[in-house]
């Protein structure tokens, strides 16, 4: 029977004539080929697996080595099989390889999965998830994320700052828990920064979900969700300031002057006051490279015409 011959091929126990009997029945018909293939999986499979059970591997693998060895080696009589016979031939090899329902354990079992924790310190740092899906992180921020992704969702957590290039998987949502607000998405581009206890989140494609226990708001392109006081508010986002960190750059279009102050103390940790309302809420449209923040301070000088930049001693001012 080609099968015995198979076995025996399998155990690298054929004759230098068996072996060319295999490959001219592999040359025959593409069904040869197939049937070779299935039963090669099944040999292979079995030997990995670890069989979890009362029996004895080496004894069983001896034994079926040994029944293996008994059979008929007569040359072989290759004929075209039955579907059903093959079935059920290829079914009785594996229970006898097998020899144990633990497999079933051992195949199904949940992967153990590593829990990791990226830091960022003092640098801007990027990190690729084992979906793909890619996450830039502003200085001072922790990332808590599995080496793989198991079940029905993607789930990490996030403190401080990070951009999310979030890959599509519609299977599998991807939630970042952060604060006391679950950020639901399935393959989108948003913004999440917390301050203490405040989390603002805003969108750069795609649609996302902000949950704060049961109120749920749902953001598109250009629009945010601010998390301060325990309260969820939905509002829209203006510029582009907050992708700063990841861009290396400062971009202002009609951007009041107050905001683009707020984001450069941010930056550098600097101390930068405006000397009247009336300044603060004029506006600038401009492209600053993240340099130096005196060379920054010179552009809003020269931009804005009459602005003067007083320094003085752990403060900067702005002024007419």
């Amino acid at each position: 029977m080609m099968d015995d011959l198979l076995t025996k091929y399998m155990l690298n126990e054929t004759t230098p004539v068996e072996n060319e009997t295999i490959n001219r029945w592999l040359g025959e018909n593409d069904d040869n080929r197939k049937y070779f293939d299935h039963f090669k999986l099944i040999w292979d499979t079995s030997r990995e697996l670890k069989i979890e059970s009362k029996l004895d591997p080496e004894a069983s693998w001896a034994e079926f080595k040994q029944l293996a060895q008994n059979r008929d080696e007569a040359p072989a009589t290759i004929k075209s099989l039955k579907p059903v016979n093959r079935w059920l031939k290829m079914a009785a090899m594996w229970l006898v390889i097998l020899g144990s329902a633990g497999i079933l354990y051992t195949v199904f079992k949940p992967v153990k999965v590593n829990m990791l924790t990226l830091q960022s310190g003092k640098i801007v740092r990027k990190v690729t998830l084992s979906d793909g899906s890619s996450i830039t992180m502003n200085k001072n921020s922790v990332l808590n994320y599995p080496d793989r992704f198991t079940g029905g969702t993607r789930e990490i957590s996030l403190k401080g700052e990070a951009f999310f290039d979030v890959a599509h998987d519609k299977s599998k949502p991807f939630m970042i828990h952060v604060n006391d607000v679950v950020v639901k998405v399935v393959g989108t581009s948003f913004n999440i920064k917390t301050t203490g206890a405040n989390t603002e989140v805003i969108v750069e494609t795609g649609v996302v979900q902000v949950i704060q226990q049961e109120i749920i708001v749902k953001l598109k392109p250009k629009e945010k969700a601010s998390v301060q006081g325990g309260r969820l508010q939905k509002g829209s986002s203006q510029d582009e300031l907050y992708n700063y960190y990841r861009t290396q750059k400062f971009v202002a279009n009609k951007t009041p002057l107050w905001r683009l102050v707020d984001v450069l103390n941010e930056a550098y940790h600097a101390n930068i006051v405006i000397d009247n309302k009336k300044l603060a809420n004029r506006t600038i449209t401009t492209t600053f490279k993240a340099d130096s923040l005196d060379g920054i301070l010179e552009v809003i000088s020269k931009t804005l015409g009459d602005v003067k930049v007083v320094k003085k001693p752990h403060l900067i001012i702005i002024k007419n």
